[in-house]
């Protein structure tokens, strides 16, 4: 009985916890766990704003298609990277389509440089007898850049690749 009064007054007087080096190892730790995954977090970021910049321009140069289709005429795709945000506008004889708008971080290259604007036509075929090529990448130069390809005859196709 003695033994159990002893064992009981003796966790009394000490409370349990952590001491103060076991709570740094600890900080320590997870900074280092931190540390190693930030890169990692922010190429992610950026391989998303890509991603997110290419099916913009993906589905612009489809809707201008379809409507080169619809309407019978003539639909223009002109990409503004001068302004801000960065603008894809589609317009059909004048009459303003829907825009679209790509983020800030992202850059779009376009080869052949001299083809400032696409033109679809009804026939489903694009202005020009060679494709266009939109190369996207972002200010992280650690992100996968990805291209959008338009074919002569207005196919519509991405895939990773290309050089920023």
């Amino acid at each position: 009985m003695t033994t159990a009064l002893s064992n009981s007054s003796y966790n009394n007087n000490h409370s349990a916890g952590f001491t103060l080096i076991e709570l740094m190892v600890t900080i320590a730790v997870l900074a280092i766990i931190v540390s190693i995954a930030a890169p990692n977090v922010s190429t992610q970021l950026a391989n998303q704003r890509v991603k997110s910049t290419t099916t913009t321009l993906e589905n612009a140069l489809k809707e201008a298609k379809a409507e080169s289709v619809i309407r019978r005429q003539d639909v223009t795709l002109t990409y503004n990277s001068i302004s801000t945000p960065k603008i894809i506008t589609l317009t059909a004889d004048g009459a303003k389509l829907p825009k679209f708008s790509i983020a800030g971080q992202s850059t779009v290259t376009i080869t052949p440089t001299t083809a400032t604007s696409v033109i679809f036509r009804s026939n489903k075929t694009i202005s020009g007898s060679s494709s266009v090529v939109y190369t996207i990448c972002d200010s992280n130069n650690k992100a996968t850049p990805r291209q959008v390809a338009v074919s002569a005859i207005a196919n519509v196709s991405n895939k990773p690749e290309g050089t920023c």
